[in-house]
């Protein structure tokens, strides 16, 4: 973890702090859609996220094929079967202070993510149904 302030791009680390929930990805292929009052937006495998600082969608939902560097959300392993979309480096993005900082499912080993918070599916779930607009993930 670190303070907000000193995030960057790359560094695995997550950023301290209260981060508002913007809405929820999942994989309709693998999950029903969650019991939620959050937006939820169904993925596809034509879904990524800038993640290059020189681009100027950085840190934001894109369309793939997409030139700059970016993360595929529709992937091969289960972590990203559900995301929670957090509000961190988005109102606007600064370039280099971080982008994708996802609430997301744990990889089966709880090995560490690349700055995002991840838990397992059940615990995911009944975050959901809890959760409401204007909710917000304090990582501390």
């Amino acid at each position: 973890m670190i303070a907000a302030a000193d995030k960057r791009e790359g560094d695995g680390k997550s950023p301290a702090g209260r981060w508002p929930i913007r809405y929820v990805f999942y994989r309709p292929d693998r999950v029903a859609p969650p019991q939620t009052a959050l937006k939820l937006v169904p993925l596809s495998p034509d879904d990524g996220w800038s993640d290059d600082p020189a681009a100027p969608d950085y840190n934001t939902h894109v369309k793939l094929p997409y030139g700059p560097s970016h993360e595929k959300l529709w992937r091969d392993d289960h972590v990203y079967d559900v995301i929670v979309v957090l509000g961190h480096n988005d109102d606007p993005p600064v370039p280099g202070m971080g982008s994708a900082i996802f609430f997301h499912l744990a990889r089966p080993d709880y090995s560490g993510t690349e700055g995002c918070v991840a838990v397992a599916i059940s615990d995911m779930l009944e975050f959901l149904r809890e959760a409401q607009p204007g909710d917000e993930i304090e990582i501390r």
